[in-house]
């Protein structure tokens, strides 16, 4: 869903020459659409690059609660903030999928905190910005969870086999989500003039972020065709930007609201609409940490894992005290 620049360690796809005997084997079963599970040989490449992306995806999940668990108290109804507290409640148990599945490669979801606390490993840009209004709930179910949706749907086909399946259930919850936006969306646009201008300014201000999610353009990411090849990744991140476009940009004209790009137009020819790219030096600002919310972001994560070490020591004492017990009772 959110990881956006990951860059598998390998200079370049090896050809069928370069590969050593086991390096054959093991593509030969990813294009024939095998899953590689935990305990089958893989190439140090592939453990680091699949490490490092479902780290980032699990960090993404659980940041992403941040901006939302913030307008739970203030959801303007009892219903709303029933649906707002469970779609938050999801996000948490998306992270613990992809942080097992992480484990699964030999990694500890201590290592990959202590890695995301340090800066080492990042999250999605998408979550360093502010939610300023309620209609930023709709907003973000909308256009962040479908550009998820987007990103993880193909990820349910990614040839390392516990990643393939935890997105089965994510993709699943996350329509929910997307849905439930969208109704925010909906309500609003449809309401008082104020309502609908306050979901258009969240429209505006999200719409580009939005864009940023699937990554930095195909020519400026250089590793993609490694895990393109090891299906690690499965399609190009402009090709998923374009289905996203061609995908929202008739849901804005059905709720009427205008995409904010003077230069978005449908070229008949294609089927598809050209749109104007975000820009790119304020992505690679927010993933240098200079976003709008990268400190108090980092700073919520710092606290809570420092709020919770007391939590972590008591059960590791009790683990210690079970272990302990049933070794003098053998």
């Amino acid at each position: 869903m959110y990881a956006q620049v990951v860059e598998s360690t390998g200079k370049s796809v090896k050809s069928p020459e370069e590969m050593s005997e086991k390096e054959r084997a093991f593509q030969a079963r990813i294009d024939a659409g095998e899953k590689i599970e935990p305990k089958d040989w893989m190439p140090d490449d592939y453990r680091k690059t699949l490490i490092r992306q479902i780290g980032q995806h699990a960090h993404s999940e659980v940041v992403g609660q941040l901006p939302e668990g913030n307008w739970i108290t203030r959801a303007p109804t009892l219903e709303r903030k029933a649906i707002l507290l469970a779609k938050v409640q999801d996000e948490a148990g998306h992270g613990l999928y992809l942080y097992c599945a992480a484990e699964t490669l030999g990694v500890s979801r201590d290592d990959l905190t202590e890695q995301l606390l340090s800066g080492r490993m990042k999250y999605s840009s998408i979550f360093n910005y502010p939610t300023l209004t309620w209609a930023d709930m709709g907003a973000v179910g909308w256009l962040v969870d479908g550009a998820a949706i987007m990103n993880q749907v193909p990820l349910q086909r990614t040839s390392f086999g516990p990643y393939s399946r935890a997105m089965i259930r994510v993709c699943k919850e996350e329509s929910f989500h997307q849905r439930q936006g969208y109704d925010i969306m909906m309500k609003m646009a449809n309401g008082t003039p104020a309502q609908k201008a306050m979901a258009q300014d969240a429209l505006n201000r999200l719409w580009y972020p939005s864009l940023m999610m699937f990554g930095p353009s195909d020519k400026n990411s250089v590793h993609s065709a490694q895990s393109m090849a090891w299906k690690i990744k499965i399609d190009s991140n402009d090709g998923l930007r374009q289905r996203f476009v061609d995908q929202t940009v008739p849901q804005a004209e059905y709720l009427g609201l205008t995409i904010p790009d003077d230069n978005l137009r449908l070229d008949e020819e294609t089927g598809h609409y050209e749109f104007s790219q975000p820009d790119w030096s304020e992505f690679n600002d927010v993933l240098r940490g200079n976003g709008p919310c990268n400190t108090e972001r980092l700073n919520a994560r710092n606290k809570a894992w420092n709020d919770g070490a007391w939590v972590r020591d008591g059960l590791m004492a009790h683990a210690a005290k079970k272990a302990a017990a049933k070794i003098a009772a053998e």
